[in-house]
Parts: structure tokens; C-alpha cells; sequence
């Protein structure tokens, strides 16, 4: 038997990436060498989706060409989607026009391009249905993230049971289950801890980890740790817009005064005037004002 059968070629690369350790992604996928065309492949797609989320799209959109393999296409999309707010309705109006034809469920890179963009214009239900289409292990995580974005907690459990029977070890299947787990509330919320502080103590602590744990703080009511985990979260990351949603929903929590929350809010307006938390306060607000025009004691 040969030595390197059943290893994982992409076990760092991929593990990078899933914690949020994007530009150790980048690194270790330039200069690794695999043994299939396939890896390259996967390779470069995990190297162009760390690219997206340090938000370097121009990278993403010079790269990617048409001349380039068939399952890079759909990033060069989300590039644009993210890259272009003005572009967004018509990309979305293609996208449907296109899941909703006959498409190659096993350009999984597709699929997930398709879902992520779904959720991020709210749209889960058409998440889940264009996610329903591939078996690949990152299409049940997302599936895990649209279903608790419904609270439909329940119905996540059965898919993180799908997940675990195809990879339990896997991380991506071990942060579905943080995510699960947050979601149950209870005593799983100490279990979403220990696996993001496990992840910590293996991978290093990235903005997304500590995130994650600052979440397990918060809904434990241990204010402080939050504070500290998303204090180093900011330090790792200064444009990580969760970082700043959760220290808004921190600042409230704790009394701090307005200005505190308001100062991380207008950073985050900055850095993404079209966060979907973003767009959901300001629709509140709109709607808010609405209401209290509709209630007013004429004069």
C-alpha cells in the first residue's frame, strides 16, 4: 500500500479556510503541490473563496476568466455580487433564471455560490432548494445556516445528522454543530464552547472562531469573556463585520451609552453599507417612523 493513500492533500488548506484563517489559506495553496488535476482545482477554489472574504474581489475578477475551469465561474459571479451593490437585483434575477433551469448539481461550487447569495438577500427558502440539489459536505452546512436563520432548529439537527454520518470529524461538520448547538440554547451551548475553544487551541484564534465563542459568552450571559473574545476578534480583523454586529448587540446588552454602539455601527455602514444587518435596521427604522406618522395626534 502506498504511503499516501487516504491523506488528505488538502487537509490545511481547507482546514484554514473553514476557521477563518484566510491569508494562511492563500499562502499554503500557492505554494502546494497535489497530485491530481482535481485537487488543483479544489485548491484553487478554496483559495479564491479566502480572496472573497478578506473582500479582495478585484483579485477574484482579474483571475477568473472565461478561458478558466467551469466550477471557478460561479465566484468570478459572487465577486461581482459582492464587489457591486448596484448590480445585485439583476444578478439575483440571472441567478434565478439559471437554478431554476437545468444545472450540473455536481458543480457544488455552483450550488453553494447560489445559496450564499440567496441568504444574503434573505432568501433562504430558495437557499435551501438549490441546496437540496448536491450531497457535497459544505451543501449540508449551508443548509444547517439556512434553516437556523428560519429557527427552524429542529430541522437543522437532521441535517447535521447527515453531515456527521458523511464526515463527523470533518470541521465544517464540527462548526455546524457549534451552530446547531448555539441554537438549541441550554446546556449545548457550553458544548459550541469547548468546540470553537478546541478549534482555538488547534488552529490558532481568528475572527470567526472568537466570534463564535463571544456568541457562546453572550447567550450565557458572561458579558466580560464576550467583551475579551471580541476585543482580540477586532485585533485579528479590524473589517470583520460580525465582529462589529455582535459588539453592537454586546454594547446593548451591557448599558453602555449610545454612542459606544453607534460608533461600531457607522464603522460597519462604512465597511458594507449593505450588511444584511444593515439593511434589516434600516427597514425597521423606516418602518418605525411609518408607524408613528400613522399613530400622530393631528394638531
Amino acid at each position: 500500500m502506498a504511503p499516501t493513500e487516504n491523506v488528505d492533500e488538502l487537509f490545511d488548506v481547507r482546514n484554514a479556510y473553514f476557521t477563518g484563517n484566510y491569508q494562511t489559506c492563500i499562502n499554503e495553496a500557492q505554494k502546494l503541490k497535489v497530485s491530481e488535476p482535481a485537487l488543483v482545482l479544489e485548491k484553487d477554489v478554496l483559495m479564491y473563496r479566502s480572496y472573497l472574504a478578506l473582500r479582495k474581489y478585484r483579485v477574484v475578477l482579474d483571475d477568473i476568466k472565461p478561458s478558466s475551469p467551469e466550477l471557478l465561474h460561479p465566484l468570478r459571479q459572487l465577486a461581482q455580487f459582492l464587489s457591486t451593490p448596484s448590480e445585485r437585483d439583476n444578478i439575483v434575477a440571472d441567478l434565478d433564471t439559471k437554478m431554476s433551469g437545468s444545472f450540473d448539481p455536481s458543480n457544488y461550487v455552483l450550488v453553494l455560490v447560489a445559496a450564499t447569495i440567496y441568504l444574503h438577500v434573505n432568501q433562504p427558502e430558495s437557499a435551501l432548494k438549490v441546496l437540496h440539489a448536491s450531497d457535497h459536505l459544505e451543501c449540508y452546512a449551508l443548509k444547517i445556516q439556512a434553516l437556523l436563520s428560519m429557527s427552524r432548529a429542529d430541522l437543522a439537527k437532521k441535517e447535521l445528522k447527515n453531515m456527521t454520518d458523511k464526515d463527523e470529524d470533518a470541521t465544517i461538520t464540527q462548526l455546524a454543530l457549534a451552530w446547531t448547538n448555539l441554537a438549541l440554547g441550554g446546556e449545548k451551548i457550553q458544548e459550541a464552547y469547548y468546540i470553537y475553544q478546541d478549534m482555538i487551541d488547534k488552529q490558532g484564534s481568528t475572527a470567526v472562531l472568537l466570534n463564535g465563542q463571544a456568541v457562546s459568552f453572550i447567550a450565557q450571559g458572561k458579558y466580560p469573556e464576550a467583551e475579551a473574545a471580541l476585543s482580540e476578534a477586532l485585533e485579528k480583523d479590524p473589517n470583520n463585520p460580525e465582529t462589529l454586529v455582535n459588539l453592537i448587540v454586546l454594547s446593548h446588552l451591557t448599558g453602555k451609552q449610545p454612542e459606544v454602539s453607534n460608533r461600531y455601527l457607522s464603522q460597519l455602514k462604512d465597511m458594507d453599507a449593505n450588511h444584511p444587518y444593515v439593511v434589516n435596521l434600516n427597514q425597521k427604522e423606516m418602518d418605525f417612523d411609518r408607524m408613528c406618522k400613522q399613530y400622530a395626534v393631528s394638531a
